[in-house]
């Protein structure tokens, strides 16, 4: 019968998950979970649907599958786990392998012995260092206590006006969930784009579909938050704008808690996590740490980075909790850094390395845009607009951004899969996906995108995007652009830069109005450029050689266009 003695500090996501799979090694070990909060085993990430009202019952975000809440009763009976709520962790003495904690509702004390720890502290949100920052009517989105306020703000329909802070993940998601309420809102970014993981042209389009729903200011921040009587009233940006508010909602990142394992003489890295191994073993042998307070291994560039997700959280969690009962036999290799979100009709994701990070990490890559349905028309298909990377020398896939309103999650789970599995774009041209018209074309937007990445590998077609694009007209190129959709498309929407329109089926018989020098730079394109792609490979065949493909075509165009 094992008499092994474990606590966990932290019982969020993390920790939880730690204390069940130890469980579940080790039916006699003796398990205690600390808790700072009230609430355990929140799902944290749920709690901007909360407030945006998908739905009503808050313990629906502490609930197992079947519905119970997960409170120290339940932990105690379903378990067999003392979980202590309520309670903080103050000091870890590894000498004596004790923590000392304290009831925050009884301001008892008390020490504790562990044969294994494992630290599951978490992160605190970030804090502009303003002046108003006190103010009545300023928080962020990081607890039960937040979603709280920001349910009963949204349930009494009080507040006219807000500002949410910091355009990431949890910035946009707030966003939408009061919107949702009817407040009037402005975004406000100090970066020059949104959703900072993703390249700039997608995050581009990112924001032209939120400036449909709502104000979004990038490229200024918050000098002060102004107040009256101690009751926010507005915000002054940097610029020295002013804009009236009653509720201030900041989400300008997280921080890894990492007060208690600094303190203890535990190792924490250039990323500001704790550093762990594959174990999830801190420099401590007999101590662990899991969830948003510690480093893990990016995959691709075997650097450490943060990753503060539930997912990750969890099977880190797992990993440990194994250990602490088996010794180190589970392993946790790290992260590609997958990530999806929800923004209104729209959800955007990521997966492996964007450009930036490509370039910033030496990778020699080539790069696509794919603008496709994720199904067919008749079954009323919604446009995607994915980029895939892929090292040059290798055809590894190093990663892929997607958004649009169609079937996002698919198109990230594919190649999360192929990325962490080092496949090549030649893997994945014939990749055998499940196919029927309900959930996708006979030829999937992936297995589609991987076709476009090759044949521009292979030298098949030249392609161009609407950031480089742009720069060449305000450089004043000359060049030719050919539209090859049809009139009624065009006089629909056109981009306006001087383009030609000769519909892909006139082509053949239209050549004369094309320049006569063959060494003259065209640039085709239509709706996603897949006309365009076909108008290259004839203009090519007739003896063009500077031919280029708009990748993406009008759907992918980041810039206003002329109607």
């Amino acid at each position: 019968m094992s008499n092994k003695k474990i606590i966990i500090i932290g019982g969020s996501a993390a920790g939880p998950k730690a204390a069940a799979r130890a469980r579940r090694m080790d039916e006699f070990a003796e398990i205690t979970v600390f808790q700072k909060s009230n609430e355990l085993s929140m799902a944290s990430c749920g709690y901007p649907y909360y407030v945006g009202g998908f739905f009503d019952d808050r313990n629906k975000l502490l609930c197992t599958p079947a519905g119970v809440v997960r409170d120290p009763v339940f932990y105690w009976n379903a378990k067999g786990i003392m979980a202590k709520n309520n309670t903080e962790v103050l000091k870890i003495v590894r000498e004596n392998k004790t923590i000392e904690y304290k009831n925050l509702l009884t301001g008892e004390t008390g020490t504790q012995q562990y044969d294994k720890l494992i630290i599951a502290t978490g992160a605190s949100a970030n804090m502009p260092p303003v002046r108003g920052i006190d103010l009545k009517g300023i928080t962020t989105l990081q607890s039960m206590q937040d979603a709280d306020f920001l349910r009963k703000i949204r349930d009494e329909r009080t507040i006219r006006k807000a500002i949410v802070i910091g355009g990431g993940l949890i910035g946009i998601e707030t966003l939408e969930a009061l919107h949702l309420a009817g407040i009037e809102l402005t975004l406000v970014e100090l970066l020059p784009q949104l959703l900072t993981f993703l390249d700039w042209d997608m995050a581009k389009l990112v924001e032209n579909y939120l400036k449909t729903k709502t104000n979004v200011i990038t490229k200024n921040g918050v000098a002060e938050f102004i107040g009256e009587y101690g009751n926010l009233v507005g915000v002054k940006l940097q610029n020295g704008i002013e804009i009236p508010c009653e509720l201030a909602v900041v989400a300008i990142g997280v921080r890894p808690n990492v007060r208690l394992a600094k303190e203890a003489g535990i190792e924490t890295g250039a990323a500001g996590g704790i550093k762990v191994n594959e174990y999830m073993q801190t420099n401590d042998p007999d101590i662990y740490a899991v969830g948003d307070c510690c480093e893990i291994k990016n995959l691709i560039t075997g650097k450490n980075v943060l990753a503060p997700y539930g997912d990750l959280a969890n099977l880190e969690g797992r990993v440990a909790g194994e250990n602490a009962i088996c010794g180190n036999v589970a392993t946790f290799p790290g992260t590609i850094q997958t990530g999806i979100c929800k923004i209104f009709d729209y959800a955007v994701g990521i997966t492996g390395l964007s450009e930036t990070k490509a370039k910033e990490n030496g990778f020699d890559y080539e790069k696509v845009i794919n603008a496709s349905p994720d199904k067919p028309g008749f079954m009323n298909g919604k446009l995607l607009i994915t980029k895939i990377l892929a090292d040059k020398k290798t055809g590894k896939i190093l990663g892929a951004q997607c958004l649009g309103p169609g079937d996002v999650s698919k198109q990230i789970a594919i190649w999360a899969v192929a990325v962490k599995a080092g496949l090549t774009i030649d893997d994945m041209v014939n990749a055998d996906l499940p196919y029927a018209p309900p959930f996708s074309l006979a030829i999937d937007h992936s297995i589609a995108g991987a076709h476009i990445l090759q044949n521009k590998m292979r030298g098949f077609f030249n392609g161009i995007s609407a950031m480089e694009l742009k720069e060449k007209l305000e450089r004043g190129d000359k060049m030719f652009i050919l539209d090859t959709r049809g009139p009624d498309e065009y006089e629909q929407t056109r981009l306006g830069i001087g383009e030609h329109l000769i519909p892909l089926g006139a082509l053949r018989k239209r050549l004369n109005e094309l320049p006569e020098d063959k060494n003259a730079e065209i640039i085709a394109y239509c709706k996603i450029s897949l006309r365009g792609y076909e108008a290259a490979v004839i203009l090519k065949a007739q003896g063009y050689k500077n031919v280029k493909l708009l990748e993406g075509g009008i759907s992918a165009w980041l810039y206003n266009k002329e109607k």
